[in-house]
């Protein structure tokens, strides 16, 4: 039997809430629909996200800038359409300045569905120009002091070739032109990179920096657990049995040694980097990100999941519900397992108590607020490793009696709606009253929980299934917390 404890009386440690300072999304034109803000929305008031981020704000089909008859046509419309939105419902914009103008481009070269131009932009004065012009008329719309509170981050993984060249220089050339353009319109705004995937160039990004004297306020990058397991189209599961949460900690932890004292912004993340894997539909994917994210918070300013919505096209954008996209939620927005679990994390308090006990699958977190201390429980383990259901036992010392206590459960009987679709026929086009049930499985229910209390003592014991994630809420007398 597992077992763990906790002096509720203890000392504490803050804990950041990293995972809600920014949240992923496809590319910027889908930001223009509404059901992609609705689900924005959503997401924000239940999740506590503040920022968001997507490829492709100057890229053509936001009409950014076109060539006609040989003059330069600016157009911010959509862009400001965008932002106007996000400012509206208290969020933020995490500015990721991509890609090519068809107009500035040095080539054809394009990826994805919607054909994003990755190629370099041919003359970086040009590049310049649109991006001065940009950040000048947002300073205009919105004022210097809100645009000073977003974040500019200079293009996406430009390591790969899939995204450009794939080359160091070409980057480094790219980034000088477009810090020093956000600069000239207002030195104060906040403005890095390197945003690459599976944590490289950072070391070599800020050495660069420093060597010409160039603002880096913030060091971004991507992770992923199937990174450096694998390559593209290798079985999921397969990559996913080598990797721990222990390999995304040490991965930030080389990032944040190589910022040199910089903010470290981790701008994408899951529980694999695979668009169409049926684990991301699962309580797999809720007991995976929970581990996760508690093992990197000290170490990061924002932990940034991609995506927030399976509304994303980038290969293209399947009808039915749970098709293993990267999205928290399904495109007709019912909420899955980790959309549940991220939802329970933002309910977590900001003190962390210290918990003892170790158990190779079952891992137990302590959290108080005031009054409300919050148990965070899960059961997991990766693909191909034994996982069965635990009974743990809990002993929390130096505490009143609680006046209330509930778990809340998300696993295989809880909070799951994928099970539920498979179950109603896994229909390809749900109804508007399939979707209702579904929203309503998806739900995380409040139960009681039998506690026994002697002598400043509470004990418990729960059942974790496998790939559980639980939170056991209890409310204390405030004159003993």
């Amino acid at each position: 039997m597992p077992e763990f404890s906790c002096k509720l009386s203890g000392p504490s440690t803050p804990l950041q809430h990293v995972w809600e300072h920014t949240i992923g999304s496809g590319h910027a034109a889908l930001a223009l629909r509404a059901d992609w803000q609705t689900q924005l929305a959503r997401s924000h008031r239940e999740l506590g996200v503040q920022h968001v981020r997507f490829h492709g704000l100057l890229s053509d089909p936001m009409d950014t800038l076109i060539c006609q008859d040989e003059k330069w046509l600016y157009s911010f419309f959509n862009t400001d359409r965008i932002m106007d939105y996000i400012l509206s419902i208290g969020m933020r914009p995490f500015v990721e300045l991509s890609f090519t103008p068809d107009a500035l481009s040095s080539s054809g070269k394009t990826a994805f569905h919607y054909r994003a131009n990755v190629s370099a932009p041919r003359a970086p004065a040009e590049w310049a120009t649109l991006i001065n012009k940009l950040v000048r008329h947002w300073i205009d719309r919105y004022g210097s002091v809100e645009v000073g509170k977003w974040f500019f981050e200079v293009w996406n993984e430009p390591n790969l070739t899939v995204f450009g060249s794939g080359k160091q220089s070409d980057y480094f050339t790219l980034y000088r032109s477009t810090v020093e353009a956000i600069k000239q319109a207002d030195a104060s705004l906040v403005v890095g990179g390197p945003a690459t995937a599976n944590g490289e160039w950072v070391d070599d990004f800020v050495a660069f920096c420093e060597t010409n004297q160039l603002p880096a306020d913030f060091i971004s990058t991507h992770q992923y657990p199937t990174d450096s397991f694998g390559k593209p189209g290798d079985d999921t599961e397969t990559q996913l049995s080598k990797s721990t949460p222990g390999f995304m900690r040490q991965r930030a932890q080389i990032a944040h040694d190589q910022a040199r004292g910089r903010p470290v912004y981790y701008t994408e993340w899951s529980t694999s980097s695979n668009p169409r894997d049926h684990l991301h539909d699962e309580p797999f994917a809720a007991a995976f990100s929970v581990n996760i994210l508690m093992s990197v918070f000290d170490l990061v300013k924002a932990y940034s999941y991609w995506t927030f919505s399976d509304i994303f096209d980038e290969n293209y954008m399947p009808s039915q519900p749970f098709q293993g996209g990267f999205g928290l939620l399904s495109t007709e927005g019912v909420p899955k397992p980790a959309y549940r679990a991220f939802e329970l994390l933002h309910h977590l308090g900001t003190d962390q108590l210290m918990v003892k006990g170790k158990h190779d699958t079952v891992s137990a977190w302590a959290t108080r607020r005031d009054s409300t201390v919050k148990l965070l429980l899960t059961n997991h383990a990766l693909p191909r490793h034994p996982i069965s259901t635990e009974t743990v036992h809990l002993g929390l010392t130096d505490t009143a009696s609680p006046r209330t206590v509930y778990i809340e459960r998300v696993d295989e009987d809880h909070a799951n709606p994928k099970r539920t679709w498979q179950e109603m026929g896994a229909a390809e086009y749900p109804t508007p009253r399939h979707i209702e049930q579904l929203e309503a499985a998806s739900q995380v229910e409040k139960r009681p929980i039998d506690v026994h209390y002697n002598t400043r003592t509470i004990t418990i014991d729960v059942d974790l299934p496998a790939h559980a994630v639980a939170v056991i809420t209890l409310e204390l007398p405030l004159l003993n917390v």
